[in-house]
């Protein structure tokens, strides 16, 4: 077993901003503190920037911009297989890292990334047509220029290898603004680049969203948006974003419908059920947080589940038994339980749990008791984004129901159906309006699968070759081949 002391030793007790290749103290001398939410313990200063920082790096990006712009794309491909086999090397400092300022179970996920798009470099191909009068029109692939790239705090790590290579592949200059709540996982990535990357290419600067996340979004020098967080912040990015008449991209918000027929094997319903909501103590984006359960065998498939949440080992993350460890920090613990009490005053059932742990190392940290909600697809529970392990369970009869209900929601990001009957799946999967749809499995994600939502979940995608198009511009060059211009 490990302990805190061995888990904090991967993480530097103070940590400068990254720009022009150089590890700077923000403008203003100012700091921040990064704690554990697993203990509520400091791991970590950082470098509290402003809007004078986020403009140093903008301008360290472009500096940059001309020669990286014109690198081949096989220089940029070996740049990021390189970065890919230095995160393997070092994947015992991400992987702890990532867990203890989250507050999540230990997983690493990130060369894949780059190794991928440093393929879709070498593939990132440009049209040519012959059309009338001996003309070719040839189409390039160009780079928009220096872009901004802002990002949720429940994945630091990964979500910096989800934004970085496509933009760099593209060869473009980035400004990234890590959340204050976990700046870590970027800032050691940063660490990995640093030598390998040109100075300026990648910049990274750390401070509150109402400075450093605000600034980015006003920088007249910044040519396009990547966000990741709450639809309602991301409309505040998109409206920014149209202001400047820049393209922007948004990861946003959900509430999933999982759904589960009576044909379902339930040893695989309980797998499905794990990875859906109670992983990550419920805090992804693409959570199955609506789980509509076949009427049939709803009184079966609550008792498992109930049953499975009793073994759940909840702690801090680095004892090995911890399946799940705390939410990010109070004051989502205190959200979390404002709606829960919204949901019993609206009527709805506490099947099980519902309440702050305490106790010991649960006294230190932001706990919750893994909670399953019995509710109707109307009440608040089951309309806005909760972020925490709170499934709402809805009965349903018939598929057509099950389809009707998972639409009746203003996000659309991702879902999952569990049946034996293959067309049953399939059809399900086709009706409901969302990004992605898992098959008797849940959040089995791959770089190649495009990733990102509809409606109020956001737009355009990621972990896609075609992510590229969102950091590309299309420029069209006509040559004229005959010897005479005609009239």
């Amino acid at each position: 077993m490990a302990t805190y002391e061995y888990a904090k030793s991967f993480i530097d007790p103070e940590y400068k901003m990254f720009i022009d290749g150089k590890w700077v103290d923000a403008i203003g001398g100012e700091t921040f503190d990064v704690t554990c939410p697993c203990n509520g313990e400091v791991l970590a200063k950082c470098a509290k920037g402003d809007e004078r920082d986020v403009d140093r790096a903008v301008k360290a990006a472009w500096k940059a911009w001309p020669e990286w712009s014109q690198t081949t794309p096989m220089e940029r491909a070996v740049i990021l297989n390189k970065i890919a086999d230095l995160i393997d090397e070092n994947e015992e400092k991400i992987v702890w890292a990532n867990s203890m300022e989250v507050g999540t179970t230990r997983f690493a996920w990130g060369s894949d990334s780059f190794r991928y798009y440093a393929g879709c470099c070498l593939t990132n191909d440009g049209l040519a047509n012959v059309t009338e009068n001996h003309r070719v029109n040839i189409v390039l692939n160009e780079p928009i220029g220096v872009v901004g790239q802002i990002s949720a705090w429940n994945g630091p790590f990964i979500m910096a290898c989800m934004k970085i290579p496509p933009a760099l592949a593209a060869g473009n200059c980035i400004v990234y603004r890590p959340s204050s709540h976990t700046p870590i996982g970027t800032l050691i990535l940063a660490q990995l680049v640093a030598d390998l990357l040109p100075p300026g290419v990648l910049n990274v600067v750390t401070g509150p969203s109402s400075t450093c996340g605000q600034a980015i979004l006003d920088h007249p020098g910044i040519h396009k948006v990547s966000f990741t967080g709450s639809t309602e912040t991301g409309i505040k990015v998109a409206t920014a974003a149209a202001k400047k008449l820049i393209p922007a991209t948004l990861e946003l918000g959900g509430k999933s419908a999982c759904i589960f027929f009576d044909d379902v094997d339930m040893n695989n319903a309980m797998i499905g059920l794990n990875m859906a909501i109670f992983m990550m103590s419920g805090q992804m984006c693409a959570a199955g947080s609506r789980v509509f359960i076949q009427d049939t065998f709803y009184d079966k498939f609550l008792e498992a589940s109930i049953q499975m949440a009793k073994t759940f080992k909840i702690g801090p993350v680095w004892e090995d038994e911890t399946l799940t460890g705390p939410v990010i920090y109070e004051e989502q613990l205190q959200k979390i339980l404002r709606y829960i009490d919204i949901g019993r005053k609206e009527g709805a059932n506490i099947a099980y749990g519902g309440h702050r742990l305490t106790g010991g190392i649960y006294d230190k940290g932001s706990y919750i008791e893994p909670t399953i909600l019995e509710g109707t697809n109307d009440m608040t529970i089951a309309r806005e984004e909760i972020f925490g392990p709170t499934p709402v369970f809805i009965k349903f009869h018939t598929e057509e129901e099950a389809i009707a209900m998972a639409n009746d929601n203003s996000y659309g990001l991702a879902g999952g159906v569990y049946t034996r009957d293959i067309n049953k799946a399939l059809r399900v999967a086709r009706g409901i309006r969302t990004g992605s749809m898992w098959v008797n499995c849940y959040a089995e994600m791959f770089y190649g699968y495009p990733f990102g939502g509809y409606k109020n979940s956001g737009y355009g995608r990621e972990m896609h070759k075609m992510t590229m198009d969102h950091y590309s511009q299309k420029k069209s060059i006509v040559i004229n081949t005959s010897d005479y211009m005609p009239i």
